[in-house]
């Protein structure tokens, strides 16, 4: 595949993007989007730290935001000359957690919609935690991605099921 160099976000991403996310002290959401997607350069920098292997480029993900501690999610370019909004979207945490939340734009629209963050939808380590459905984001669910109304349990099951080998791929790149 030869990745794009579009580093637009899609008008639907955008949307999302510009709605305040709440971490609520550790109830709401962990998750701080970017106003761009980070530079093929800083994209490359993080990806190379991330596994430690200096051979790598990022071209294969887009970054868009990241949580607290610096896990970054990003649409993964896996899907040879489909269009980025088709793209899954991943998570890469800070302690080395991994996983496919949302199997293209639509679905992690409605992920969040539901009130999970990637950081959520790819960790199960605070099993107390409530999701709180977001109204702004529900809105921009439904404008984006009619039709594809689905709960985040189904969105992150459908995610995993689609993309079972993403935490080998990654671990079989790092150093």
């Amino acid at each position: 595949m030869t990745p794009t160099d579009d580093r637009q976000f899609p008008a639907a991403l955008a949307a999302a993007m510009a709605v305040p996310f709440d971490y609520a002290g550790g109830d709401g959401v962990d998750f701080e989007p970017f106003g761009a997607f980070l530079s093929a350069e800083e994209t490359t920098d993080w990806f190379r730290a991330w596994t430690g292997n200096s051979e790598l480029d990022g071209d294969g993900f887009r970054v868009f935001g990241q949580d607290g501690s610096g896990g970054y999610a990003a649409f993964w370019l896996i899907r040879p000359s489909r269009p980025l909004a088709d793209q899954p979207v991943v998570f890469l945490g800070s302690e080395g957690e991994t996983g496919v939340v949302a199997r293209d734009l639509g679905d992690f629209l409605w992920l969040l919609a539901d009130g999970f963050g990637p950081w959520e939808a790819a960790t199960s380590y605070e099993p107390d935690w409530i999701p709180r459905p977001n109204r702004d984001l529900t809105a921009i669910a439904e404008r984006f991605a009619p039709g594809r109304r689905r709960s985040a349990a189904s969105v992150i099951e459908l995610a995993t099921q689609e993309f079972p080998e993403f935490d080998d791929t990654i671990m079989g790149l790092c150093r």
